[in-house]
């Protein structure tokens, strides 16, 4: 495939490449809407989320650019998302104590949505990377910190909205493992 000389019929440069390179940028695109939408549906409440989502959301397009462009992720990001994440952790200590379904009233589904969009993001970087192409070891850091980030937001948020967890216990794992 390639495209054709109408570029209303082109939604991206890149979209007919067969590297894992264009896949990740599709995903890390999915991410920054999924925040977006987020932000869209926060209750009233939660103004400090919207404020660190709306600074989030930008490095999400950040992600999306450092591979191909120039690398547009710094240590004071990290750093903020850190200092963000112990915070939300701290408002919902003892909450949780393992695995829990993804549910909760709006935006909580669309949180845990956010978190999976992240871990793809994740796993294309690792396919990234054995095709050869370079990823800065800040990306996949900052990645999997969004994505503990939108979980410790859905526990958050489903704190203030008196909403209680559903504990998920595996039986692949026997209480062992991931999901038990």
């Amino acid at each position: 495939m390639k495209p054709g000389k109408n570029l209303d019929e082109l939604c991206y440069p890149f979209i007919y490449e067969t590297s894992w390179l264009c896949d990740y940028e599709v995903a890390t695109d999915e991410l920054c809407s999924h925040i977006g939408l987020v932000l869209a549906m926060l209750p009233a409440g939660c103004e400090d989320i919207a404020a660190d989502l709306d600074r989030l959301q930008p490095l999400a397009f950040h992600l999306n650019g450092s591979i191909r462009g120039r690398l547009a992720v710094e240590e004071a990001d990290v750093g903020w998302l850190h200092e963000r994440l112990d915070r939300y952790k701290a408002e919902t200590r003892g909450r949780v104590s393992g695995f829990v379904l993804p549910r909760g009233p709006l935006p909580v589904p669309q949180l845990h949505l956010a978190r999976s969009a992240a871990k793809k993001a994740i796993r294309l970087m690792v396919r990234l990377e054995q095709e050869g192409i370079a990823v800065p070891e800040i990306l996949p850091r900052l990645a999997n910190l969004m994505c503990n980030f939108f979980f410790a937001l859905a526990l958050a948020i489903n704190r203030r909205l008196e909403f209680r967890e559903t504990p998920f216990r595996s039986k692949s794992y026997g209480g062992a493992g991931p999901g038990g």
